[in-house]
């Protein structure tokens, strides 16, 4: 079954013909998507999916497959930036399908995943992995320089402490003194 873009449909009606309807309206796959340095995650929830197709290019990706249902599921992104596709992998879960996109330029933030800033209703930020890591090069430095200033203090020879307030009861030899049974929980 060949698959339409929104942009194909539209230049199909305005010439005066129209698709299959099963080619206009088709169902999307819920997709979550997060930003590292390095890659961009994109994790397409689809429970049990078959014959799934994943289609990367350096400026889009197109993905494909049927759920539980059998029912056809289909999502097509046009990148916020320019990635490295031949360095990009997919995996493949019960539960759904997660792509690691190696971006073509590193260390620069992606402010959403679409070149368009337009957000698709089935398009979220995956919040439980998102980390704001464009400072934590000069948090990582602020952390370390805090450890050394710790360890400095740490290191610092100082006389050791009197001990001269600490009783000798070796002479007793009531070793009941010292040690008590730990109390029981009820």
């Amino acid at each position: 079954m060949e698959h339409l873009t929104v942009n194909q449909a539209l230049s199909l009606l305005s010439i005066g013909k129209t698709a299959p309807p099963q080619l206009l309206f088709r169902q999307h796959a819920r997709t979550l998507w997060y930003d590292r340095p390095k890659y961009v995650f994109m994790e397409f929830c689809v429970e049990d999916s078959t014959d799934v197709h994943v289609l990367l290019e350096d400026h889009r990706i197109v993905f494909s497959c049927k759920n539980a249902d059998g029912v056809e599921l289909y999502n097509e992104i046009e990148f916020y930036a320019k990635v490295n596709s031949k360095d990009s992998q997919d995996k493949r879960s019960g539960r759904s399908i997660t792509c690691f996109v190696r971006k073509w330029k590193e260390k620069v933030a992606w402010p959403r995943l679409t070149k368009e800033d337009i957000k698709p209703v089935w398009l979220s930020v995956d919040f439980d992995n998102w980390r704001d890591w464009e400072g934590d090069e000069e948090v990582e430095l602020a952390q370390v320089e805090h450890y050394a200033e710790l360890l400095k203090k740490v290191s610092t020879k100082r006389p050791p402490p009197a001990m001269d307030d600490l009783d000798d009861d070796s002479d007793s030899g009531d070793a009941t003194k010292i040690y008590q049974e730990p109390t029981k929980c009820p």
